[in-house]
């Protein structure tokens, strides 16, 4: 049984920040992720981005590499931050965060 074909290869992203949202234009993925600008991605052909909500992105395909390429371009636009955790994640993606300071005494 040829996987791809039949239900296709998908990877979920899932956005976490205040003011971090993400957005679908037509055939380009639009994110606003905390630049002074927003991103914008097209749709390359063979893969489909889907918003369901607006801080959930769904990348698909058939091609389980492309969407692999697709879902790491997408979370390496603003990766997670070490310290508070926002940015773009994989969904499920446990994150090890740093303590920071603790101040002056």
């Amino acid at each position: 049984m040829i996987i791809g074909l039949e239900k296709g290869f998908s990877k979920n992203l899932e956005i976490t920040g205040v003011g971090y949202n993400a957005a679908k234009e037509g055939s380009t993925l639009v994110l606003n992720v905390g630049y002074s600008h927003q991103v914008r991605i097209d749709e390359p052909e063979g893969i489909t981005f889907d918003v369901p909500a607006n801080n959930k992105i769904t990348v698909s395909g058939i091609d389980k590499q492309l969407v692999g390429e697709m879902a790491a371009k997408i979370r390496a636009v603003r990766l997670p931050d070490a310290y508070k955790g926002k940015g773009i994640r994989y969904e499920g993606e446990i994150l090890r965060l740093k303590v920071g300071k603790t101040g002056a005494k």
